[in-house]
């Protein structure tokens, strides 16, 4: 790992990623900050309070014992005699403690240093470095305590007083017993900070884990919600979150979501119903409509069948009543296909072979425009899917014809097919590609829906029909349980749909 990528990964801690986490690692923390205060101020405190309770001793010491060297031998001195100071040869250590430290300088220069023995130093005699020397000397002769370390002793608290001859007569206590002291708080401290932090760890992460149950049931309904279809049909919402106190922060997140809900609920129910009535409208008017508009029709090309003399305007005037009653009698039979697909009316299902539907398509599409070049690339072998044969022909019928109709003559249209191998059998992708000027940006994104028509027409051609051309496409592949998509830029436009291995169940 580089250099850059430690210094990136460094840089930034894992923080948790649930507010429950983060809640509970901050109660841990604030914990742990307030036992480190507490631990770090009680041993302070302990550690100051038994270092004066050592400076107390040392006054009530005060100079017997180093003064006694004076006349003894205690082994830091030379040129001294030895002699007997109330039976003991090196000192007097009556009325001192075990481990009593006791020293005289004189001029800077220590001439006799001992300590009263105990068990961890039997002997009286002691040696001092240079060190232990240099910081015996430094001591100022005023009384107070401060804290030395001797080489062969150990850490003490020393008070140098001066003496009456001159000299400097310095007396000391151990701090082993303040050190194993403090010690042993802060052994006894952390493990019961230790066992408090971690039981605060546990208790808090279930005390918060209860009380955001109810926004754990509000992002619990969110979620599903968030995966429900919402564009179209009938939705049923989940349950609501509920039974929460209203008078916390979370209750009223989850009385608000729930009466969001209930908008959206209702808001849905509606849409729903109007998409009903409008379903119901359009598919009933459609149906009423094919009689009055194929009578219309009948009747215009009765009346330019007449044998006697027609005058040319009213002529014109039937052809013109003959064509739109065409186009409005598709238009009608078009709409009355959409309604029935939205209602889930269900399709045949049957094996069809789009090779040969492909075959029928692009020769009918040579006749219908021999102005466009047309070539198709088809496998070797029949490629079988099932469904609707007349649906599928219809939908390769407007998507040729939306080729022919949307670029200019000499464009090359091709079609192809393939099966295509994965996980559940083989995908059939058929491809309408023109190298055409590409379909307008604006209307890209709502290509599919009815009645999209652009503004600006990609041909001077008159042809064109309502716009619901692609939409039909879209809804009979839906109800295959297949996909269309649209890929376009000026010189290739793709359409590719793709449709579910043979024997697939569609979509209901």
């Amino acid at each position: 790992m580089s250099g850059r990528c430690r210094a990136r990964w460094s840089g930034r801690l894992p923080l948790p990623r649930t507010l429950r986490a983060r809640l509970t690692l901050g109660l841990v923390v604030l914990l742990a900050l307030s036992c480190a205060a507490v631990g770090v101020a009680a041993v302070v405190e302990l550690n100051g309070f038994l270092t004066g309770r050592l400076d107390q001793q040392l006054q009530q010491t005060g100079t017997g014992f180093p003064q006694s060297l004076e006349h003894g031998t205690a082994g830091g001195g030379r040129n001294t005699k030895p002699s007997d100071h109330d039976g003991d040869e090196h000192g007097d250590t009556r009325r001192q403690a075990a481990a009593t430290f006791g020293a005289r300088l004189v001029a800077g220069r220590i001439t006799n240093a001992a300590v009263v023995p105990s068990d961890a130093h039997p002997g009286f005699a002691v040696t001092l470095t240079a060190a232990d020397r240099a910081a015996l000397a430094a001591l100022p002769a005023d009384g107070a305590g401060h804290t030395v370390r001797l080489s062969e002793l150990g850490g003490y608290r020393l008070a140098a007083w001066p003496g009456r001859d001159g000299d400097v007569l310095v007396t000391g206590l151990p701090t082993e017993p303040v050190r194993a002291t403090v010690h042993r708080l802060e052994l006894v401290a952390g493990g019961v900070f230790g066992l408090a932090l971690l039981t605060a760890g546990v208790t808090g992460a279930l005390w918060v884990r209860w009380s955001l149950r109810p926004l754990s049931r509000v992002a619990a309904t969110a979620t599903r919600v968030s995966e429900l279809p919402l564009a179209s049909g009938e939705v049923a919402l989940p349950p609501r979150t509920g039974g929460t106190d209203p008078r916390g922060e979370v209750g009223r997140v989850a009385a608000a979501f729930d009466r969001m809900l209930h908008h959206v609920e209702d808001a849905l129910t509606k849409r729903h119903a109007s998409e009903e009535r409008l379903r119901s409208f359009a598919a009933d008017a459609s149906h009423e409509l094919r009689t009055p508009v194929a009578s219309v029709r009948g009747h215009a090309e009765l009346a330019l069948l007449h044998p006697g003399p027609v005058p040319p305007e009213v002529a014109r005037a039937l052809e013109r009543i003959a064509a739109e009653s065409a186009r409005m009698g598709e238009m009608v039979d078009e709409m009355l296909l959409l309604a029935r697909l939205d209602a889930g009316r269900p399709l045949e299902r049957r094996p069809v072979d789009l090779t040969r539907l492909v075959l029928d398509a692009v020769t009918d599409a040579r006749a219908a425009g021999p102005g466009h070049r047309w070539t198709m690339e088809l496998p070797e072998e029949p490629v079988t899917v099932t469904g609707d044969a007349h649906r599928l022909q219809q939908v390769l019928a407007n998507l040729l014809a939306n080729a022919r109709l949307h670029t200019p003559a000499g464009t090359e249209v091709t079609v192809s097919l393939a099966a295509l191998p994965d996980a559940g059998g083989a995908t059939t992708v058929l491809r309408v590609h023109d190298d055409g000027p590409g379909v307008p940006e604006e209307i890209r994104p709502g290509v599919f829906e009815r009645f999209t028509r652009a503004d600006r027409r990609r041909t001077d051609s008159s042809g064109g029909g309502a716009g619901l051309g692609l939409s039909i496409v879209a809804a009979v592949v839906r109800a295959h349980g297949g996909s269309v998509t649209l890929d376009s830029r000026p010189g290739a436009t793709t359409f590719t749909v793709r449709l579910p291995p043979e024997g697939a169940d569609a979509e209901t």
